[in-house]
């Protein structure tokens, strides 16, 4: 069945899923603490689920001092992170606008590909003209981004704006053309689940290939309890319309045992079906080295 429009907006976000939310996030935990204790040991069905922590990663850098050396150095870091593993590589990098064109000339210098994703879209605070958030966009695929991570105006989705949240993100996703378009929701500024499960349908129905959790740059990031109310609405509308949309938290994931808590949430309310690069990411720059010291 096609779901796609704001018009089925109403139907699906008149109640929020919060039902369950604690339980399901303390067993995640739970789960994440017994899977990070038993890495350390000689477990090879454990040791193989932290390490496919690495092909999640989208290895970011967004630092206002970031230059061509820096960026080129972590395409190196994300083609190959563990010296004695050449299967390993993580699922993409993340940098600025300005700094996309520096890892797509480095990659084709070295005669290899990984996902270029670039912020885009008035990152991280959204409050720019929409003219100049499709320009961002246009131009950043121009240059070879395959992947673009924007952000939803949190001022119109406070104010229950949701319509305008939705013609915004479906010009972005027209904008994008063949480049994969990751929402960010921003939930630490969101004030409610409500209105973060309004904002996962916005972006859904809008044509998000995936919805992500935060810029990195708010006072909360990325949590158990906001992923619950994202997941929840994917695996609402997988059930509705047979397609999957993907899901990546960022912002603060630093530990193998942070980051095991998303996979083990996703397993619980997406099946492992969901564990895959194309549809699961997680936004984060320390937890390469942190996963690299537990394989």
């Amino acid at each position: 069945m096609t779901v796609t429009g704001f018009e089925f907006f109403g139907k699906y976000t008149e109640t929020t899923p919060t039902k369950g939310k604690e339980e399901t996030v303390e067993k995640a935990k739970k789960d994440a603490v017994e899977l990070a204790k038993n890495s350390f040991f000689v477990n090879r069905v454990i040791k193989d689920e932290v390490k496919k922590l690495i092909s999640y990663i989208d290895l970011t850098t967004l630092a206002g001092d970031d230059t061509r050396s820096r960026v080129e150095k972590l395409v190196d870091k994300a083609l190959a992170p563990v010296s004695n593993d050449k299967s390993l590589h993580c699922g993409a990098v993340c940098v600025y606008p300005a700094r996309v064109k520096d890892v797509v000339n480095h990659l084709k210098t070295l005669g290899k590909k990984i996902n270029v994703a670039s912020v885009a879209g008035g990152f991280p605070s959204g409050q720019y003209h929409q003219k100049s958030k499709l320009l961002e966009i246009q131009l950043c695929v121009e240059d070879g981004a395959t992947e673009i991570d924007t952000v939803i105006s949190r001022g119109e989705a406070i104010d229950g704006n949701w319509q305008a949240v939705y013609d915004e993100l479906k010009q972005q996703k027209d904008a994008c053309k063949d480049a994969h378009l990751k929402v960010i929701l921003a939930t630490g500024e969101l004030q409610n689940d409500e209105n973060i499960y309004k904002a996962s349908w916005a972006a859904i129905l809008a044509g998000a290939d995936f919805i992500k959790t935060s810029t990195g740059k708010e006072t909360v990031n990325a949590t158990l309890e906001v992923a619950y109310i994202m997941l929840k609405a994917i695996d609402k509308y997988y059930k509705e319309s047979g397609r999957r949309i993907g899901f990546k938290p960022a912002g603060g994931i630093k530990t193998v045992e942070e980051a095991l808590g998303f996979v083990a949430l996703i397993k619980i309310i997406l099946g492992d079906e969901w564990l895959t690069p194309d549809l699961f990411r997680i936004g984060a720059s320390s937890l390469l080295d942190n996963v690299i010291k537990a394989i």
